[in-house]
């Protein structure tokens, strides 16, 4: 598939990219609660600017790289949700104070937005000599479609354990850690030793976990489409509106109950989505999955883990109840 971008296109939206990133550099620069506020108007701009996008892709390019687009966008919205789940575990196992997780989410969000980029340009060289690569990414996708299943069913989805983080471990060897936050200071130095402080400790852990991330939501969008430019577009945009997007679900996330059942479910939909393309490249009999189909599956896969979740959440409040006035 040849991209829709231009070298000027590709350097205009990464020029963009960049400026959005100094923006929330300035943003963050005077450590500060966020308000609710806040955090809805610049989740509001991070909402609008991608659909906006998206038109510009529909009129310039056609209905089809536009419903790519949207669907691209809206799987990597979608896990994006999930990487905010582990953000918020993360930043109450560190401690983190309030003044300072915008800080910590923006170097997690450069630090994906890199690693992304590296593993789109890995992808995109991959799958344009090998069709086989559409094999393995549909195999890593079902795997992790599975084990997404397999942790809901045990609750064990979104366990974190500080001390068992291997980043963590690495840097604890190499350096000392101080116990207090130093504000957003990475390192101090006290009685001629340089010491990390807890703020580099859960930086480093949240770099870590981009990693995973990535393995995960390249191939998920190059279900969708593959193009290398809407694969990193859909990538930005769905990152660049997480550090507000925290502050305004923090209170919400832990009622999407059946979220990593979904996630499965949209894991293991695309996942057997690229095992089928792989199939209709070797043996051209066997049918492709139209992207809008794949649209409206994962619509509906959204629709309903939303709705099983809000059922869930009512049925609990009841017995939550209950046994406090037994308790009583």
């Amino acid at each position: 598939m040849s991209s829709i971008a231009s070298p000027t296109l590709w350097f205009i939206t990464i020029g963009v990219v960049l400026a959005l990133l100094v923006v929330d550099f300035i943003a963050t620069r005077r450590p500060h609660e966020v308000s609710m506020k806040e955090a809805i108007a610049w989740s509001a701009f991070y909402v609008a600017l991608p659909l906006a996008f998206g038109l510009y892709v529909w009129s310039a390019h056609g209905g089809d790289r536009g419903l790519e687009y949207y669907t691209g966008y809206l799987v990597e919205k979608t896990l994006s949700v999930d990487n905010l789940f582990v953000f918020m575990l993360l930043l109450a196992a560190f401690a983190v104070p309030e003044v300072l997780k915008q800080r910590v989410l923006l170097y997690g969000i450069i630090g994906a937005l890199v690693l992304r980029g590296i593993f789109i340009a890995l992808g995109a060289a991959a799958l344009s000599r090998f069709d086989w690569v559409f094999l393995i990414f549909g195999a890593i996708l079902l795997l992790t479609g599975v084990k997404l299943l397999r942790d809901a069913i045990r609750g064990t989805e979104h366990q974190v354990d500080v001390s068992e983080l291997r980043a963590v471990k690495v840097a604890r060897r190499f350096m000392p850690v101080t116990d207090d936050y130093e504000g957003a200071r990475l390192t101090v130095v006290r009685s001629g030793t340089r010491y990390l402080t807890p703020f580099a400790l859960v930086t480093i852990a949240v770099l870590a976990t981009d990693i995973v991330f990535a393995v995960d939501s390249v191939p998920a969008v190059y279900g969708i489409t593959g193009d290398p430019y809407l694969v990193f577009v859909t990538n930005a945009f769905a990152l660049l509106g997480l550090r507000a997007l925290y502050f305004v679900l923090e209170g919400a996330l832990s009622a999407l109950v059946h979220l990593s059942y979904g996630l499965a479910a949209i894991l293991g939909f695309i996942g057997f989505k690229l095992v089928l393309h792989w199939a209709h490249l070797v043996w051209p009999s066997i049918p492709d999955v139209p992207t809008l189909t794949s649209l409206f599956v994962i619509v509906g896969i959204l629709a309903v883990t939303v709705c099983t979740s809000l059922i869930a959440n009512r049925r609990a409040k009841p017995a939550d109840d209950e046994e406090l006035v037994s308790r009583r």
